[in-house]
C-alpha cells in the first residue's frame, strides 16, 4: 500500500509539471527562464523550494541523529544568504534583463568578454551540480527503500520518479518546476509540522521533553564538539559559512532561472524579506534526529541513514508513511527538474553553442536525459552519505565567489586569466581535500573555505604579476549599461 501510494503521488507530481507549460517552448530562454514575468508567489516557491529538498528529509535528521548539534548548521545559512540576494539580486536581474543572460555562464562571459570564461564556469556548474542531482535521486529511492523495506522498490522508484522529473521538465521548463513547486512547498511543510508534534509526543511525551531528557542523559548531543571533532565547532562555523556564502553569492548555476525569471526588482526585494522566516521548518528534523538520539539511547535500533522514515513508519499507520513518503519524493523530484534545467542550459548555452534555436534546444533536452541518467546511475551502484555531497557541492561552486565580485559593478577588479587561475586554484584545493579525505590535516575546516583562501591569494598574485608583465589593464571596465550610460 505505501509503495502504491508513493507511485500514485510521483504520478501527480509529474501530471503538475506537465500542466506548467504554456504555449510552444519556441527557444532555450523561454525555457529556461520562461518571459521574465514571474510574480511574487511563483518566483518564491521556486526560490523557496531549494532549501526544501531531499537533504531536509534525510541529510538534516541524519546528521542530528549521528553529529548531534551540528546538525543545527542548515538552519542558519539559507536565511543568511538571503541577506546577499537581497542588496545583489536586482542588480543581477537588471543585467540579466539588460544583457540576456539566462545562466550563470553568461554573466561571466559577458562582464570578463570571454567566452572561454563561460565554458569554463559551465563545466564548473555541470561537474559539480552533478553530486547535488545525485543526492536527490539517491535520497528518493532511500525513501521507498526504508517506507516499504524493499531495496528493489527503492531503485524501481528512483528510475520510475527521474523519468518522470525529466519527461515534465523537458516538456515545460522552468514553468513546469513552478508548477509543482506549490505542491511539493505544501505536503513538505504539512508532513514536517505532523511529524515533529507525533513523533516527539510518541517517543519521549512531547518536544520539551525530548530536550530535557537528553540533557539529562546525553548533554553532549546538544552541543557544538570541539574544534578536534569531524563535527565540531571548525567543522560547523566553516560549513554554515561556505553554505552562506554560496548560495548568497549565486554559485549555484540552478539559483540563477528563478532570479532571471523575475518580473521586476521589486518582487526580489519583497520576497528575500520574508524568506528567511520560511525557512524555520529547517529546524523540525533536526529536532526529529534529536528524537532519534533519544529512542537509540532507550534501545531501539535505528539505521542511521533514514532516522526520520523509521520513525515515522514506528509512529504513524501505513497509509500516512505512504503521504509522508510522497512529500518526500516530490522534495527529491522537482529539485531534480531544477538541477537538470541548470546544468543542460549551461551545455546548451555556454558549453557547446549550436547555432539554431532547435539545435539548441535539442542539445539541451539531450544533457537532461544524459545528467539525469548518469545521477540514477550513481545513485544505485555508488550511493554515498547525503550530507558530505551537498557540502561538496557548496564546497566547488563557491570558488566563484571572487571572480564574480570582481565584475559586479562597472570597474573591474580582476582580469579573465588571475580571474580564472584563482578558480583553478581553490577547485584543486577542495579536490585534494574531499577526494584525498585531508580533513585532519585542515582542522576539519570546510574544503571550500580554505579553498577560497587559496583562490583569494592566487587572484592577487597573479593580477600583479599580469599587471606588471602587461601594464595597466587596457580595458578596466566592465560592459557598458543603460545604468552606468546613465551614471555617466
Amino acid at each position: 500500500m505505501i509503495l502504491t501510494v508513493s507511485l500514485i503521488g510521483m504520478a501527480v507530481i509529474a501530471v503538475l509539471g506537465f500542466l506548467g507549460r504554456r504555449g510552444q517552448q519556441a527557444n532555450l530562454d523561454e525555457w529556461t527562464v520562461g518571459k521574465r514575468n514571474f510574480g511574487k508567489s511563483t518566483a518564491w516557491f521556486l526560490q523557496a523550494g531549494e532549501g526544501f529538498t531531499t537533504f531536509t528529509f534525510l541529510g538534516v535528521a541524519n546528521r542530528a541523529f549521528i553529529g548531534g548539534a551540528s546538525a543545527t548548521y542548515a538552519i542558519p545559512y539559507i536565511p543568511m544568504s538571503y541577506i546577499g540576494v537581497y542588496f545583489l539580486g536586482p542588480r543581477l536581474w537588471r543585467l540579466g534583463k539588460e544583457r540576456g543572460y539566462i545562466t550563470e555562464a553568461d554573466y561571466f562571459a559577458d562582464r570578463y568578454q570571454s567566452p572561454l570564461f563561460g565554458k569554463l564556469v559551465a563545466l564548473i556548474g555541470v561537474v559539480f551540480l552533478l553530486p547535488y542531482l545525485q543526492l536527490q535521486i539517491t535520497g528518493l529511492g532511500t525513501i521507498v527503500q526504508l517506507v516499504t523495506g524493499s531495496k528493489s522498490s527503492g531503485n524501481w522508484s528512483m528510475a520510475i520518479a527521474t523519468c518522470l522529473a525529466v519527461a515534465f521538465v523537458l516538456w515545460s521548463g522552468i514553468r513546469g518546476i513552478a508548477n509543482t513547486a506549490y505542491l511539493k512547498d505544501a505536503l513538505m511543510i504539512g508532513a514536517m509540522i505532523v511529524l515533529v508534534i507525533a513523533i516527539p509526543l510518541h517517543f519521549a511525551g512531547g518536544i520539551g521533553d525530548v530536550f530535557h531528557q537528553l540533557r539529562q542523559v546525553a548533554p553532549g548531543e546538544l552541543i557544538v564538539g570541539q574544534n578536534s571533532g569531524p563535527s565540531g565547532t571548525n567543522w560547523w562555523i566553516s560549513s554554515v559559512l561556505i553554505s552562506a556564502l554560496g548560495s548568497a553569492f549565486f554559485t549555484l548555476p540552478h539559483l540563477w532561472p528563478p532570479l532571471l525569471a523575475s518580473r521586476d526588482e521589486q518582487v526580489i526585494r519583497s520576497n528575500n524579506t520574508w524568506l528567511p522566516l520560511y525557512q524555520v521548518v529547517i529546524i523540525l528534523p533536526v529536532i526529529i534526529g534529536f528524537t532519534g538520539v533519544l529512542a537509540k539511547l532507550h534501545g531501539l535500533e535505528i539505521p542511521p541513514g533514514g532516522v526520520l522514515l523509521w520513525l515515522t513508519g514506528a509512529t504513524m499507520p501505513g497509509w500516512v508513511v505512504g503521504l509522508i513518503a510522497v512529500a518526500a519524493a516530490a522534495a527529491a523530484m522537482v529539485p531534480a527538474a531544477s538541477l537538470c534545467l541548470g546544468m543542460s542550459s549551461l551545455v546548451a548555452n555556454n558549453l557547446i553553442p549550436l547555432r539554431g534555436e532547435r539545435a539548441r534546444l535539442a542539445l539541451n533536452h539531450g544533457t537532461v536525459i544524459v545528467a539525469a541518467a548518469l545521477a540514477l546511475l550513481l545513485g544505485i551502484t555508488r550511493p554515498t552519505a547525503l550530507a558530505n555531497l551537498l557540502l561538496l557541492t557548496f564546497s566547488g561552486l563557491a570558488q566563484t565567489i571572487p571572480a564574480f565580485i570582481a565584475v559586479f559593478w562597472d570597474r573591474r577588479l580582476l582580469d579573465k586569466w588571475p580571474a580564472m587561475l584563482g578558480i583553478c586554484a581553490g577547485i584543486a584545493v577542495v579536490g585534494w581535500v574531499e577526494l584525498g579525505h585531508h580533513y585532519t590535516a585542515v582542522h576539519n575546516i570546510s574544503s571550500g573555505i580554505i579553498g577560497l583562501g587559496v583562490n583569494i591569494v592566487v587572484c592577487v598574485v597573479a593580477q600583479l604579476i599580469w599587471s606588471a608583465v602587461a601594464g595597466r589593464n587596457s580595458d578596466p571596465a566592465v560592459p557598458e549599461t543603460a545604468e552606468s550610460g546613465a551614471a555617466a
